[in-house]
C-alpha cells in the first residue's frame, strides 16, 4: 500500500510539477515588475529636480517600455517550461518593439518638452518644424525597427527591398491619393505658407479657421464655431490659402457722409480727422494714410478713411477702429454738421400750391 502510495504521488508531484515553476516564475516577474516601477518613480522624481533635461526624460520615456519587457523575459521562461520552440526569437523580438517603443516615447517627450521650455523662456520656436522632425524621427525608427523584426524572426530584407523596387510601381498606382497627401505634406513643411496656430482660409474651397495639426496625410482645422475640419495635403496643391496670421497692420477703411447742407464745413471736417489720426497712438504713421472727399452720393457727401492700426490682434483691432470712428464722429458734431442718413425731397410746382390754397 505505501509504495503504491509513494508511486501514485511521484507521478503526481512530476506531472504537475511545471504550474509550481509558472507560478514562481510568475510571481518572480511581479515582484521584479513592482521593485522597478518603484525605483524609476524614485528616479524620475530625484532627475526632476536637477538642471538637465534629458535625464528625467529618458526615465519617463523607458518606465512603460521596460515593464513590459520585464514581463516579456517572464513570458519566455514559462515558454520554455512549456518547451516551446524558438524562445530566443520571441526575446528578441520582444526586445526590439520594446526599444522602438521606448525611443517613440523619448522623441514625443523630449518634443513636448522642447515646446514647453520655449513658451516658458518666451522663445519662438516653429512648432510645425518640431512636429514634421519628431514625425520624421518616429518613422525612422518605426521602419528600422520593423526591418529588424523582420529579420529577426527569419525573413530575407535583401528579397523584400528587391520586391520594393518591382512592387513600388503597382503600390504607387494602389495609393496614388495617399502619396500624394504624404508628397502635399512635404511640401507645406519646406515652402511653410502656413503652421500650426495660423489663422488661414481659401476663397477657392469654404475653409477658414485656425491650424492644429498638419500631419502627413491630411492637416486638422479648427473652424471659428469650433468644428475640426480635416483637408487632405493634396488639396493645398491646388487651391490659394491666405493667411491673415501674418499680416504686418489690420487696415481701417471707412466711408463716411455728411449732408449737403454741411458743404461748407467739408473741408474742415476732413482736415480735423487727418490730424487725428496723424496724433493717434495706435495708428502706424508710416503706412498709407488718406483722408479725401470722394463722391457726391444721392444723400450725403461721402470722404473715406483709409489708414493702418499697429497692431493685428483681432479682438485689439476692433477696439482702436471703435475709438477712430467715435473721434470722428465726435469732430463731425464740433463743427455743428450731422452724419447723413438717406432722405427724400419732395418738390411740389407753386401751380399745385395755389390750387390748394384756393
Amino acid at each position: 500500500m505505501l509504495e503504491w502510495l509513494d508511486t501514485h504521488i511521484s507521478d503526481y508531484a512530476g506531472n504537475y510539477a511545471w504550474m509550481v515553476d509558472i507560478f514562481l516564475i510568475v510571481f518572480a516577474t511581479l515582484l521584479v515588475d513592482f521593485m522597478l516601477k518603484a525605483l524609476l518613480r524614485m528616479a524620475h522624481v530625484k532627475l526632476a529636480k536637477t538642471k538637465t533635461v534629458w535625464d528625467d526624460v529618458l526615465v519617463h520615456a523607458v518606465q512603460a517600455p521596460l515593464s513590459v519587457f520585464v514581463w516579456v523575459i517572464g513570458g519566455t521562461f514559462i515558454l520554455a517550461i512549456l518547451n516551446v520552440e524558438r524562445i530566443a526569437t520571441f526575446r528578441e523580438i520582444g526586445l526590439v518593439i520594446v526599444i522602438c517603443w521606448t525611443l517613440v516615447r523619448f522623441i514625443k517627450q523630449v518634443e513636448e518638452r522642447i515646446l514647453r521650455n520655449g513658451e516658458k523662456l518666451g522663445k519662438k520656436i516653429d512648432r510645425t518644424t518640431a512636429d514634421a522632425i519628431a514625425q520624421l524621427l518616429r518613422l525612422s525608427v518605426l521602419i528600422t525597427g520593423t526591418l529588424v523584426g523582420l529579420q529577426t524572426i527569419g525573413v530575407n530584407i535583401s528579397a523584400i527591398l528587391a520586391f520594393g523596387g518591382i512592387g513600388g510601381i503597382a503600390i504607387g498606382f494602389a495609393a496614388k491619393d495617399l502619396l500624394s497627401n504624404f508628397f502635399g505634406g512635404m511640401m507645406i513643411y519646406l515652402d511653410r505658407p502656413f503652421a500650426v496656430g495660423d489663422w488661414i482660409r481659401s476663397s477657392d474651397r469654404n475653409i477658414e479657421g485656425t491650424v492644429e495639426k498638419i500631419g502627413w496625410r491630411l492637416t486638422i482645422i479648427r473652424t471659428f464655431d469650433k468644428r475640426p475640419l480635416y483637408v487632405p495635403n493634396s488639396v493645398f496643391a491646388t487651391i490659394a490659402v491666405e493667411n491673415p496670421s501674418r499680416m504686418s497692420h489690420r487696415r481701417i477703411y471707412e466711408t463716411i457722409g455728411i449732408r449737403y447742407d454741411d458743404v461748407g464745413k467739408l473741408e474742415a471736417i476732413v482736415t480735423d480727422v487727418k490730424n487725428m489720426l496723424c496724433n493717434h497712438p495706435d495708428i502706424e504713421q508710416n503706412q498709407t494714410m488718406i483722408v479725401n472727399f470722394n463722391a457726391f452720393a444721392p444723400s450725403s457727401l461721402d470722404f473715406f478713411v483709409y489708414t493702418f492700426t499697429r497692431t493685428t490682434d483681432w479682438i485689439e483691432f476692433h477696439k482702436i477702429k471703435q475709438d477712430v470712428l467715435l473721434r470722428i464722429n465726435t469732430i463731425i458734431s464740433g463743427h455743428n454738421a450731422e452724419i447723413a442718413f438717406p432722405t427724400s425731397t419732395v418738390h411740389l410746382p407753386d401751380v399745385t400750391l395755389a390750387a390748394a390754397d384756393k
